[in-house]
């Protein structure tokens, strides 16, 4: 005699909504297409992604790898509702990463964790990231949709990205050669990019305005839109440049830390570095933030870009070569500084200040 189960319970009962995850998949899998490149057929819904390294045209390479998020700026995105950007935050953190190496990024996988999946939003995100890789010249093969009720609230969302570059051997960065007098050109930022909006996130508190109002620094645009500017992703006009010149002997990618703290992570023992602080075009945002937020230079310089994304460092006799090459692939460089010596204390040094 059978018996009927009493209170029987299911997993979408428990918050987890099977068919939601695999319409989702479908839903982007045209975004997933857009992201070709050779190596890769950019096809997913199997176990594992895969890429073909012979194929991307490499003899003997050196695998390079980055993960990253993009912080607290996600909690931007989720209260304004704008979902469509922060995709592109999340491959820039990886693959810029990666080009500081000297390599190419060839694929990125990604990894959403929500408390409700909500698929619109989900998509919104994976057209995002599709966009970043699609600007960076990787394949999107693979990724991970995680819905966990009890973890994250219902609107909350995650972001995780891993992406996975090559060079070939004896072409990786930080060159050993880097010396006295080489010199610094910086590449412009599109703003805060992906650090430091713990910070910005408070001052914004403290401020006493909505995303919807107007941005102060930019009053034609909203200021949750304004402050949700993606990243900028130097992958291309980096490679066209390492390929047309072989004057680069660093590239320092500005995260979390700023100047001082990710200079010399590109430097050899008993160097340092000059920055002119004068020369950077700084946009109005950081203007803002250091006024509402009573933040000094110090702490602007190392918690923000303050305008500069990527440093390239090279030789002195090649310079002007670098940065003809960046221009002509889009990029605006100019002269921050040069190396120096710093057998002891601080390695990162600056003149002038900051234009706010």
């Amino acid at each position: 005699m059978s018996q009927k189960a009493v209170n029987s319970l299911t997993y979408a009962a428990a918050g987890v909504d099977i068919d939601a995850g695999n319409a989702m998949v479908e839903a982007i899998k045209p975004l997933v297409r857009a992201t070709r490149r050779p190596g890769a057929d950019a096809e997913i819904g199997g176990f594992g992604g895969l890429f073909d390294l012979k194929a991307a045209g490499f003899r003997d390479p050196i695998l390079v790898a980055a993960n990253d998020g993009v912080g607290t700026k996600v909690k931007i995105a989720i209260e304004t509702g704008l979902h469509e950007t922060i995709g592109i935050d999340l491959v820039a953190m990886c693959v810029n990463d990666i080009v500081v190496q000297g390599a190419e990024p060839l694929f990125f996988l990604d990894y959403f964790a929500t408390g409700k999946l909500a698929p619109e939003v989900g998509v919104a995100v994976v057209r995002g990231i599709a966009e970043g890789c699609r600007i960076a010249g990787c394949a999107l093969i693979g990724g991970e949709t995680a819905e966990m009720p009890g973890l994250y609230a219902a609107g909350d969302y995650d972001l995780a990205g891993f992406a996975v570059g090559a060079a070939e051997r004896g072409t990786l960065l930080p060159r050993p050669d880097i010396v006295t007098g080489d010199v610094l050109l910086g590449l412009p930022s599109s703003g805060v990019h992906s650090n430091g909006f713990s910070l910005v996130r408070r001052i914004v508190e403290a401020s006493g305005l909505g995303w919807q109002a107007p941005a102060p620094f930019a009053p034609d645009r909203a200021l949750g839109q304004a402050l949700l500017e993606p990243t900028r992703i130097y992958v291309k006009p980096l490679l066209s440049a390492l390929k047309a010149s072989n004057g680069i002997k660093g590239l320092v990618h500005i995260t979390g830390g700023g100047f001082p703290d990710n200079i010399p992570r590109v430097l050899p023992a008993g160097i340092g570095v000059q920055l002119e602080l004068p020369a950077i075009e700084v946009p109005p945002v950081f203007g803002w933030l250091a006024t509402a937020g009573g933040v000094v230079e110090s702490e602007l310089l190392r918690t923000f870009n303050c305008g500069v994304g990527m440093i390239v460092i090279a030789g002195a006799d090649m310079a002007d070569r670098v940065a003809d090459v960046l221009r002509h692939a889009g990029e605006c460089p100019f002269a921050l500084g040069e190396v120096i010596a710093a057998p002891d204390g601080e390695r990162v040094r600056s003149s002038g200040a900051l234009r706010l």
